[in-house]
């Protein structure tokens, strides 16, 4: 007798012709519009993810803080303060008053309400529940598995439309990037390396140096030009005489036996 191991996966129901020619068609249809829409869901994402951080989220926290604040809160406290006993009278009365009244009425009226009761189940099983099962034997059900079936394969093919268009994105992504930078970053890079520095060094070195070579020169000339025609105008400036602020010697300092004054003097 030969064991075999059970499968660990549900077995699917074999799918029918209608599944089977819808599919492929269906897929292909989505894949076409869903690639457009992934592509600008794509850069939206990319473009809206610093304005999420740095706007939407401060502002829905705020918007969630004054929701609970004027919405949560008060509902917390109506249903905890009034709802809470309304409901507790209710069921005290239900089971302390209606209940009893109820069990009365029905001792009272058992055989009128078992023969109305049997009336209204006849009448409403032949005029509505045996339309209703027909109804949704013969219509609702077979239309149902046909739409069930057609969006069990739209979604199906969503998945993987998108998914598909995920790598498209990313594909395009990645060619776009290379092109931006072969066309313009590339060249400019060249250029800058073989046309601009050596250009630069020669403009630096034959003219940006001289001329401001030339122009310390110059003013130099000016600053000398200047000092000249103020020497010939106002003569040489004069000079400051140094004094000297030291102390005199120990023989010509004054003392009380050699004074020079006229008073003293001899």
């Amino acid at each position: 007798m030969e064991l075999r191991k059970p499968s660990s996966q549900p077995q699917q129901p074999p799918e029918g012709c209608l599944v089977v020619a819808l599919r492929i068609p269906l897929r292909v249809l989505v894949f076409l519009l869903v690639v457009p829409v992934r592509l600008a869901w794509d850069a939206v994402v990319a473009v809206a993810g610093f304005l999420w951080r740095c706007l939407l989220a401060p502002v829905g926290r705020a918007i969630g803080w004054v929701l609970h604040a004027l919405l949560i809160v008060p509902l917390t406290w109506l249903y905890r303060w009034l709802l809470t006993p309304l409901g507790h009278a209710l069921v005290w009365l239900y089971v302390r008053v209606l209940t009893p009244v109820g069990h009365a009425i029905l001792w009272v009226l058992t055989p009128v309400g078992r023969a109305l009761a049997r009336s209204l189940y006849w009448i409403t099983r032949v005029l509505l529940v045996l339309p209703a099962l027909a109804l949704w034997r013969w219509i609702l059900a077979p239309v149902g598995r046909v739409l069930a079936a057609v969006g069990r394969e739209i979604g199906t093919a969503l998945g993987h439309a998108w998914r598909v268009a995920g790598h498209v994105s990313r594909a395009v992504g990645r060619v776009l990037g290379t092109l931006f930078r072969w066309i313009f970053l590339e060249p400019l890079r060249w250029v800058y390396r073989t046309v601009l520095t050596p250009v630069g060094h020669v403009v630096r070195d034959l003219v940006l140096r001289p001329a401001a070579q030339a122009a310390r020169a110059v003013g130099r000339a000016v600053r000398q030009a200047r000092a000249d025609l103020g020497r010939m105008l106002f003569g040489e400036p004069r000079q400051p005489v140094r004094t000297d602020r030291r102390e005199p010697e120990s023989r010509a300092a004054r003392t009380l036996e050699r004074s020079t004054t006229a008073l003293t003097k001899d």
